[in-house]
């Protein structure tokens, strides 16, 4: 039997800007969300996934793309992987937005402990 998934309120849409990410946290875990420029939503763990870390949401979107300015890795936001040809993958999670609030899959609270 397949679960239902529950979702959590993180904001408004007007609280993320355009192309730029903004940082939750979901039980102590740092969650960086993205608006793309056509008005879909990603969620992502607000970590690098290179060696040395670093914070995601200080990234840059384009299309579905984020340029870390770091380590200059470009991450696919769908998919959390990262392209060639550097090797890696940051975890991802579902982000749903309803009457102009965003909600984050409770994936996150369960990734952060929160749920069993």
């Amino acid at each position: 039997m397949k679960q239902e998934t529950t979702f959590i309120p993180v904001g408004s849409v007007n609280d993320f800007p355009d192309r730029i990410g903004r940082t939750v946290v979901v039980g102590g875990k740092e969650i960086a969300i993205f608006l793309t420029s056509v008005g879909e939503m990603y969620a992502i763990d607000n970590r690098n996934p290179h060696p040395k870390g670093g914070p995601m949401a200080e990234g840059i979107v384009s299309g579905f793309y984020l340029y870390d300015p770091l380590y200059d890795w470009k991450i696919d936001l769908r998919t959390g992987l990262v392209q060639a040809p550097d090797q890696g993958q940051v975890q991802t999670y579902p982000v749903m937005v309803k009457d102009g609030i965003v909600y984050l899959a409770a994936a996150a609270q369960e990734a952060a402990g929160l749920l069993s």
